[in-house]
């Protein structure tokens, strides 16, 4: 899907039509977006912008040394953003910016969700994106607040997930089975967000600083001010995504170390219940051994004094142990 963007705002999808209907439409538009192009979509494209548009296979294959270059007129950048950051599956696409002297390029395989903040924001922009250089860093803006958003929204959860770990030690006992494992899945998951952003945040500074150095930007100083503004905002959010994956990595351990900690009061309760049985086992054993000659026998008091010594046998140790603060 061609959509072509004018500097008030105004949005226009374009179908497949002839080189000269599409030309015409584009004239005077500052941003072309190609949103899963069809061939024949990328094929118009090339032959009217002059450009080589890169195909899906060709943005994935792409290698990280090779994502940021300049072909004639034209600047190829390719920063990986995140899409679908409220599922269970969070994940990145690789969208391509393609700078040109007169209109900007997107070509995207997925929708992430700055894409579609921007277009509704795009009329609400001062003085509107009458260039394409104002239309990228405006754009790369954009992108780089919806990645605050995400971190924040991922702080939220860890804070959740953290009093859910280590909440009142009056509901611990009243916890259901497998409550922690559960856990340490939810804080897997998180981790993965945190993850993706920080590459995605990898990706947008290394991009921000090869567009900080194209002589198009240089020659726009309101355009350059921002890109270096947005810039240092991704190095803030860097350093911020940095922090929260250390809290996530800590909160995952922990809950790890609960889980053991658990595993052991369980193993220590054993422990201590066959200690404790075993006086009265090894008295059971020596009055059930079936010998014809035991002076205990003829006792008309033996069996209650066996029992009473088996009771008495298991209380010492149970009270030895409390004493001594194994219980």
């Amino acid at each position: 899907m061609i959509t072509v963007f004018r500097p008030n705002g105004e949005a226009r999808t374009l179908p497949v039509a002839t080189d000269s209907e599409v030309a015409e439409a584009l004239a005077g538009a500052v941003w072309v977006d190609l949103l899963e192009p069809s061939r024949d979509e990328e094929a118009l494209i090339e032959r009217i912008l002059s450009i080589e548009v890169p195909t899906r296979d060709e943005l994935k294959d792409i290698e990280p040394s090779s994502r940021l270059y300049t072909d004639g007129s034209a600047a190829y950048m390719t920063a990986s953003l995140m899409v679908k950051a409220e599922s269970s599956l969070p994940h990145l696409t690789d969208v391509a910016f393609i700078l040109m002297p007169d209109r900007l390029l997107t070509v995207r395989y997925a929708e992430p969700r700055s894409f579609s903040l921007f277009k509704s924001a795009m009329h609400r922009i001062p003085g509107g994106c009458s260039s394409p250089t104002v239309m990228i860093t405006r754009l790369l803006e954009t992108v780089a607040d919806r990645t605050a958003e995400i971190l924040e929204t991922a702080v939220a959860r860890a804070d959740k997930l953290s009093l859910e770990v280590f909440g009142d030690k009056r509901h611990l006992s009243r916890r259901p089975p497998r409550y922690l494992e559960d856990r340490v899945v939810q804080v897997s998951a998180l981790h993965r967000l945190v993850a993706k952003t920080r590459d995605s945040l990898m990706s947008l500074s290394r991009v921000l600083t090869f567009l900080h150095g194209l002589p198009g930007l240089q020659s726009d100083r309101d355009s350059l001010e921002l890109c270096r503004t947005v810039t240092r905002d991704v190095q803030s959010l860097s350093e911020h995504a940095n922090f929260v994956a250390g809290n996530i990595t800590f909160l995952l351990d922990a809950s790890l170390g609960l889980i053991s900690l658990e595993q052991n009061a369980i193993i220590k309760i054993f422990s201590i219940a066959s200690v404790v049985l075993l006086p009265p086992t090894l008295i059971a054993s020596i009055y059930g051994m079936n010998f014809e000659f035991m002076p205990e026998l003829r006792i008309a008091a033996a069996y209650p004094l066996t029992l009473a010594a088996m009771v008495l046998s298991a209380i010492v140790p149970f009270f030895f142990f409390r004493w001594k603060g194994w219980l």
